[in-house]
């Protein structure tokens, strides 16, 4: 395989997770008994652009599908923050009533929602058709494709220039990383602004987030890597900000590279340092992270083990896709975790990818009332705590597996 931006044959493994089915693709009381798709979940890192990128064998819409149950708007924290930054990037650039807004993967419309109630025109792009049917619920105007240079041209012809472009954890889902920006490129005004956020690899790496590995995401991204990618693709990065989402995103903003219409930060400096001492640009930094992902898995398992012998009950809160990650890797089953509840209703009543688990609503945790309760979604654990705390009452106890194991009193 060569690198998806630079064409450089790839040689260095930066993780296996053996293989597993992609990681939203719920089952079904229906499809239960029939056969998954499991896929090599393998991930490499190119020595001259220093991208990390999983080994290609799967195309986009195999995952992003009708029955895509990822809905951005059942957490409050994601919310809270969409709209702060409505209001950040409103204020930092004018926007207003003759401005256009487009985001790039929309999804069910939580942040484009806040600038409709801004007065600011805006457009949402969503490739599933799931999610956009959600945001088109919200009176968004939402073109259901798949983004690129192509997309990009035709709406350019259409008079559909933007001033502002957002793609918020979408980059790293493109399996053709290069015309995904050069798209951006086409459809961004001369003066125009295009944000991204998205996962920091120096994050993944440090805090051993290895569970945000799955299929659809193409790309684990540094901003050594991003800032090669967008330069060779025609946009300049002028300023980045650190962001505690996802368990530490990065905020990217960027013009046309011959544009000077904003004065690029220091703060792009002191992070391109930042990753070079952190080792970004040495091979060793990615070779021990294989065995950091295998003691996760290890611990995790003791755990479970531990608690069927010794008669305690396990379910798990929060059918994320990292959660499939994790599960897969450590071949748990519904002996050890009894059921997994989330709020999201259209992943109620299924199974969990692989695992096979039952996804169930919280009615059902306070029915059975469960010893102990696997946080999967750690980066949103605040939020869930505080949604479950009356699990005390009757002696439960929370427990997160990343980046260690730990159980919180």
């Amino acid at each position: 395989m060569n690198c998806r931006h630079c064409g450089t044959p790839l040689q260095h493994t930066f993780l296996d997770l053996g293989s597993a089915p992609p990681s939203n693709s719920y089952l079904t009381i229906e499809t239960f008994h029939e056969p998954e798709q499991w896929l090599p979940l393998h991930l490499l890192v190119c020595e001259n652009c220093w991208l990390v990128q999983t080994d290609d064998f799967a195309k986009a819409d195999t995952f992003f599908n009708q029955d895509y149950a990822y809905f951005s708007s059942f957490s409050t924290t994601w919310l809270k923050h969409a709209e702060k930054y409505m209001h950040l990037v409103t204020d930092r650039f004018s926007l207003g009533k003759e401005s256009t807004v487009i985001e790039i993967a929309a999804n069910d419309g939580y942040l484009l929602q806040f600038f409709q109630k801004a007065a600011i025109p805006c457009v949402g792009i969503e490739p599933a058709s799931g999610t956009a049917k959600a945001a088109r619920k919200k009176g968004l105007t939402v073109i259901e494709e798949f983004f690129g240079e192509s997309l990009a041209r035709s709406l350019l012809q259409k008079g559909m220039a933007a001033d502002l472009l957002i793609a918020n954890n979408v980059l790293a889902h493109v399996p053709d990383i290069n015309g995904f920006i050069s798209g951006f490129t086409t459809l961004l005004k001369p003066g125009g602004v295009a944000t991204f956020e998205f996962p920091h690899l120096l994050s993944l790496v440090q805090e051993n987030q290895f569970d945000t590995v799955y299929h659809e995401h193409y790309s684990y991204l540094s901003f050594t890597a991003v800032q090669k990618i967008f330069n060779n693709n025609g946009l300049h990065i002028f300023d980045v900000e650190k962001l505690s989402t996802h368990g530490g995103s990065l905020r990217i903003y960027s013009q046309h590279i011959n544009t000077k219409t904003h004065t690029t930060t220091k703060r792009i400096h002191t992070l391109l340092l930042e990753e070079k001492a952190a080792g970004i640009l040495k091979i060793a930094f990615y070779s021990n992270f294989q065995n950091r992902a295998e003691q996760v898995k290890n611990n995790l398992l003791d755990f479970l083990l531990h608690a069927k012998n010794h008669n305690l009950t396990v379910a798990a809160y929060g059918a994320a896709a990292k959660g499939n990650t994790l599960l897969n890797f450590a071949g748990v089953r519904p002996d050890l975790l009894r059921f997994v509840v989330d709020k999201n209703p259209a992943k109620q009543g299924k199974f969990m990818p692989g695992s096979r688990i039952p996804i169930v609503d919280e009615t059902h945790l306070q029915q059975k009332k469960p010893d102990r309760v696997l946080i999967l979604p750690w980066n949103l654990q605040d939020e869930i705590k505080d949604q479950l705390q009356y699990i005390k009452a009757w002696g439960g106890q929370f427990v997160t597996a990343v980046p260690a194991l730990e159980l919180h009193q």
